[in-house]
């Protein structure tokens, strides 16, 4: 073999490779992409932002390759039933995103196929905000997302976060410390011996003399990440004002968020105790 042939060889073994690395970055996405079913649906205070929640969530999924996005503002496909002509249901969906709020329509057996979809079968569920005032009155549901709003002691305001876990994805988006105008929801029913934290409120910097500040222990949690039974669940009270949407540093979180949970990468969601506050 002469040396202009074997140089030609070896240029065209590096071109397939090149070409086969390009195709394998562009096929890996498609080749995980998962299936999301948001449902922007409220029976209660209607938010502003859910429409352009929805839009976001929608074009970050078909951006990045990541996830299709199927949108609905009511709750049929929460179901394991077969529907009419070509309708989806949950077995067509690797995950759910809820920005809702109040009683959706759900009878017993959607109730029942939804929660075992996630605790049996191991699907998804993100939850944006008001999720957290959704089905008040269905124990299993709360139980799943981790808490119930109790109200918003400070509205919407400049609210004082701190990231406590800036390893989990999405979280280094943000500085370890910072300020964000949004509501921030108090939560009951919450503990998070149950959860895994990854931003709260900075005691040291609220007015906790509030009337409407009800937990004594000053655990405001403003995102977090959970296992429940096989499914991942991971909940966050950030989006109330639709202009947060348009922050990328909101957009990596969900997107990352939705990530984690559909399993396209890891993290740690052991629960860790309340760390000290900061002093003002």
């Amino acid at each position: 073999m002469t040396k202009s042939v074997l140089l030609a060889v070896v240029f065209a073994a590096c071109v397939c490779g090149l070409f086969s690395v390009r195709a394998a970055q562009t096929q890996s996405p498609a080749a995980t992409k998962k299936h999301l079913l948001f449902i922007g649906e409220e029976k209660g205070y209607r938010h502003e932002a859910v429409s352009h929640a929805m839009a976001t969530i929608e074009r970050l999924g078909r951006e990045t390759g990541y996830w299709d996005t199927t949108l609905r503002t009511d709750t049929e496909a929460l179901t394991k039933k077969k529907l009419e002509y070509n309708a989806k249901n949950l077995n067509d969906f690797d995950a759910v995103m809820f920005f809702t709020g109040g009683s959706l329509e759900m009878d017993a057996q959607q109730k029942s196929d939804f929660i075992s979809a996630i605790n049996d079968e191991g699907k998804v569920f993100i939850g944006v905000h008001s999720a957290a005032i959704t089905f008040t009155d269905w124990p299993e549901y709360g139980d799943m997302i981790g808490g119930y709003f109790d109200e918003h002691p400070w509205s919407t305001f400049d609210a004082p976060i701190i990231v406590e876990d800036p390893g989990f994805p999405g979280m280094s988006a943000f500085p370890r410390e910072f300020v964000l105008r949004d509501e921030i929801y108090q939560l009951k029913n919450y503990s998070r011996a149950n959860v895994r934290v990854l931003m709260r409120l900075d005691t040291a910097k609220l007015d906790l003399t509030n009337p409407r500040v009800h937990r004594k222990d000053g655990d405001f949690a403003v995102a977090y990440a959970k296992m429940y039974g096989n499914g991942r669940v991971f909940y966050s009270t950030l989006g109330h004002p639709a202009e947060n949407w348009d922050d990328p540093r909101i957009q990596k979180m969900y997107t990352e968020a939705i990530r984690w949970a559909t399993r396209q990468i890891d993290a740690d969601v052991t629960s860790r105790p309340l760390p000290p506050a900061t002093k003002p």
